[in-house]
């Protein structure tokens, strides 16, 4: 079983083409076919590969069912959703709509998060999701009453 992990900086070109990490591109081509489904949250885009996407995609459904409030979310993801292919030299185009949506300019971040990966406005990226030393303090008491850590 192969996993996304790892986080690195990127660069989009002029046209909003991403390079994916080799690593990646290995997980993709490895266990999966060269699709993802790209969706916009939030502040940032996920990129699943296209067996995962339709998983959860039968998840949700399924859990639509027996929560209609959840309807809105639904039709957010199902509907906001963008098959983006690997092209030749291993890229996708992140159409502006989802560019826009979740403010990525130049500058990105790629983070794996073990079945899809997030794709992050540089900046934003920096604001929001780097943790502090009180946060560590705090992840790390949650890990050590886990056992984990």
């Amino acid at each position: 079983m192969y996993h996304f992990r790892g986080r690195s900086d990127h660069i989009l070109d002029g046209k909003g083409r991403l390079s994916i990490a080799t690593r990646f591109r290995d997980v993709l081509r490895k266990q999966y076919d060269e699709r993802l489904m790209v969706m916009p949250w939030k502040t940032c885009l996920k990129a699943y590969p296209l067996p995962t996407w339709e998983e959860l995609e039968v998840s949700l459904m399924a859990q639509g069912k027996k929560h209609p409030q959840q309807l809105k979310m639904m039709r957010y993801m199902i509907g906001g959703v963008v098959e983006c292919a690997l092209d030749r030299q291993g890229r996708i185009l992140l159409p502006p709509n989802l560019r826009e949506e979740c403010g990525l300019q130049k500058d990105v971040v790629v983070n794996g998060m073990i079945s899809y990966f997030e794709i992050w406005d540089k900046e934003t990226w920096e604001q929001v999701s780097r943790p502090t030393s009180e946060q560590f303090a705090e992840f790390e008491q949650s890990l050590l009453e886990l056992g984990l850590f």
